[in-house]
């Protein structure tokens, strides 16, 4: 698996799109890729901007605020590659792959590995390599995506999965989330110091009009909550929620995204 740092020279934007999605662009300069581009107007007019070349596309799940701009590109780069899960159910896409594949990307130097990442949606993936993990809308900044389509126990797995990556990855997941998500992660762990600090950083980051993202996994640890559902201060605060006891983490973990959705 490629957990070595980017190669030098490339950089990772955000792209903003809609009220509060992030189109990541990977790009030397010269070369692009972008991840999960839902609207393809301010992905063209971003490329035009900085005199890039797009190269390649990468897609983690069938949501149309990650697919929606695939044809538009397509029809402005003819040719172009656009990597994504495996099914056909998503238009557009030229290579499809899943867990343990391993991707590369050439034309930067890069090499991703695919994680299967099921829970938000089932053919949710994510790529991870160079130490930086683009994970759609699995993981997120203190908070992960609702259970449209998996089950607790398939989104705590693939949490789990991701934890497992080296402390100093860095998360680029594609929504602007943190802010709220914090407040959430407050009322279930109130006398978490590391959340308290980590509140203020991302309230001035947000005065300031900043991206809150990437966060790295060592951080994500330590402040949210779906990461902790083995910790007893997590159990005792989903236990209080649901007046009952919880039998294992699964059921912390079912308990606090229900409390979550209704927060």
């Amino acid at each position: 698996m490629a957990t070595d740092v980017l190669p030098h020279g490339i950089s990772i934007f955000p792209i903003e799109a809609f009220s509060d999605n992030y189109i990541w662009c990977i790009h030397n300069s010269e070369q692009a890729i972008v991840v999960d581009p839902g609207d393809a107007e301010p992905v063209l007019a971003f490329l035009k901007s900085e005199n890039l070349h797009l190269a390649a596309v990468l897609i983690t799940h069938h949501h149309h605020d990650h697919t929606g701009g695939i044809a538009k590109l397509v029809s402005a780069n003819p040719g172009l590659p656009v990597i994504g899960p495996r099914g056909g159910h998503i238009r557009g896409i030229t290579k499809s792959v899943s867990q343990g594949d391993t991707l590369q990307l050439p034309v930067l130097d890069l090499e991703f590995q695919v994680m299967e990442v099921p829970g938000h949606t089932l053919d949710h993936i994510a790529f991870f390599g160079h130490n930086v993990l683009f994970c759609g809308d699995t993981l997120f900044s203190a908070g992960c995506g609702r259970l449209f389509e998996g089950s607790p126990e398939q989104m705590l797995h693939s949490l789990n999965k991701l934890k497992r990556l080296p402390d100093n990855t860095l998360v680029y997941c594609t929504h602007e989330y943190t802010q709220s998500n914090v407040r959430f992660a407050l009322e279930v762990e109130p006398e978490n110091q590391a959340l308290q600090a980590y509140s203020s950083w991302v309230d001035k980051k947000r005065e300031m009009g900043m991206p809150t993202l990437p966060s790295n996994l060592a951080e994500q640890k330590q402040i949210n909550p779906f990461l902790r559902s083995h910790e007893l201060s997590v159990q005792t605060a989903a236990e209080a929620y649901c007046e009952k006891n919880m039998g294992d983490d699964v059921a912390v973990f079912a308990a606090v995204r229900r409390w979550k959705d209704e927060f």
